[in-house]
């Protein structure tokens, strides 16, 4: 909506580069679930675009390119520690009631003795290196002014050992070649957000505007998930809901149209949206509103 309102289009981009989580066929379930409701997308992995390739795993090379490139700026290193270390690191940090952090120990290898490992064979990975001491601030278009100390930021892992990039790196590489101007997303990527400013001031490129968005809630307060909630779009549609009824329902999560109307099409909701109207608290998914529109 926010993007039709500004003359921008709807893209489908699919971040496939966790490979733990990959799961055969969800990918079709999101083009099903979007269809279903009416919103259609003008780029993407099945209508190709401007900006292809629209899935990430498609692109591997570009983000080892990306990645290279850190490492040689001085901005990213080489560590070698196996699962087992982090392991270890971890549990002794949780012993000693300390949050769970990369203690960054292969910052201190030196760069030649770094590449010397690589070229030997050495499993490693490539993390980013966060500097220490900085006030990483900017300003959210919902929540305003925000600041995180770098002293809470881990060393971010930005290319995994079997070659595909994590999600920081893979969504800053992507939303700056994409042209993507607003990034909106959960609330729970706050944290994250000074790693991805980072990244683009070491690659040299512009910032989008941040804005991240409330977490649906369940009438009990407690967060919406996948492992307790019915979440997928499309059991919605096996259980008799309109489309239109769902997506009128779920434009009003965290957002309240201006003359307080609860009933309106994706037009009216387009024309209308705005983020000054987006609330900072997490509403609430109420099943038996969802059924009264129905």
């Amino acid at each position: 909506a926010f993007a039709k309102k500004h003359g921008g289009e709807f893209i489908i981009r699919i971040e496939d580069t966790d490979r733990a989580r990959f799961v055969e066929g969800a990918e079709q379930v999101i083009f099903d679930g979007l269809a279903w409701l009416g919103i259609p997308h003008a780029e993407g992995v099945d209508v190709g675009g401007p900006y292809a390739p629209y899935k990430q795993s498609e692109n591997l090379p570009m983000y080892k390119k990306h990645a290279e490139e850190l490492v040689e700026k001085g901005h990213a290193y080489y560590c070698f520690c196996s699962s087992e270390t982090l392991d270890a690191m971890r549990a002794e940090q949780q012993s000693k009631k300390e949050l769970p952090h990369y203690d960054r120990r292969c910052r201190l290898i030196s760069p030649d003795d770094a590449k010397k490992r690589v070229a030997a064979g050495e499993k490693y990975v490539i993390r980013m290196k966060i500097p220490e001491g900085e006030i990483i601030s900017w300003e959210d278009a919902i929540r305003g002014h925000v600041e995180i100390n770098t002293h809470v930021v881990d060393d971010q892992v930005l290319m995994k050992s079997y070659g595909f990039p994590t999600y920081h790196l893979g969504v800053v590489v992507d939303d700056n070649r994409m042209k993507i101007t607003h990034i909106m997303r959960g609330e729970e990527w706050i944290s994250s957000t000074p790693k991805h400013i980072l990244l683009y001031r070491f690659f040299g490129w512009e910032l989008p505007v941040f804005a991240h968005m409330p977490l649906l809630r369940n009438p009990d307060k407690s967060k919406m998930s996948k492992r307790k909630n019915d979440v997928s779009v499309l059991s919605y549609k096996e259980k008799g809901y309109l489309p239109e009824a769902l997506r009128n329902y779920l434009c009003l999560m965290g957002w309240s149209h201006p003359q307080e109307k609860d009933v309106f099409g994706l037009d009216e909701f387009v024309s209308e949206m705005s983020l000054e109207r987006v609330q900072t608290s997490g509403p609430i998914f109420d099943v038996q509103k969802l059924n009264w529109m129905n």
